[in-house]
């Protein structure tokens, strides 16, 4: 019942949005791409979800690592934590790696001079990691590595670590930045090491 009600309300305002809307047939199945689970954990999602996964101690301590592996390289690290995307994307379908794509160009992460900048994008609503990395950057270490970073964190993440899980995720970043941009004597932080809660 409660599935039919939430089918219902999705409709109406994918309708006014002139959105394609999936149409359920009588044993609930999706002749769509919309995922009412999916859309159940975003409208449940808030920024209370985002403070208690990530207390104040867990935001410094957050960015205190980053700023810890940028002292060993010469890339930029941004973390960013979003608890749920907004409705017209979600029902759109957006994806974690095309809202950390928007994240990536909304805080510049690719005016970089070495275009050395790495993002680590965490949609706290489906426990997904997306790592967007600088062409300068994922040239040098490629997708097969981000993805086993992504895939440790969110191990962590499933058993609600999400603090071990993030700090182990940009230890894991710095040193493939270690690796490829080894620290310059004259080193200088162009992007803030805080993290940024959307």
């Amino acid at each position: 019942m409660a599935e039919a009600v939430l089918a219902a309300v999705v409709a109406s305002a994918a309708a006014e949005a002139g959105l394609a809307v999936a149409e359920l047939r009588g044993g609930g199945d999706m002749t769509t791409s919309i995922n009412l689970k999916r859309v159940m954990r975003h409208l449940s999602s808030g920024n209370a979800s985002v403070r208690r996964a990530f207390p104040q101690r867990t935001l410094e301590a957050i960015e205190r690592a980053i700023r810890e592996a940028e002292r060993q390289c010469d890339g930029q690290i941004r973390f960013s934590v979003e608890a749920a995307l907004d409705f017209a994307p979600l029902l759109a379908g957006q994806s974690a790696q095309e809202r950390a794509i928007e994240v990536f160009s909304h805080l510049r992460i690719w005016d970089t001079e070495h275009n050395n900048g790495v993002l680590i994008y965490l949609l706290l609503a489906d426990r997904d990691v997306e790592i967007v990395a600088d062409r300068g950057v994922h040239a040098k270490v490629g997708q097969e590595a981000w993805e086993a970073i992504c895939q440790e964190m969110e191990a962590a993440f499933r058993i609600g670590k999400f603090a071990e899980g993030v700090l182990a995720g940009i230890h894991s970043v710095g040193r493939q930045l270690a690796h490829h941009y080894p620290c310059m004597d004259e080193k200088v932080n162009e992007l803030a090491d805080n993290p940024v809660l959307m």
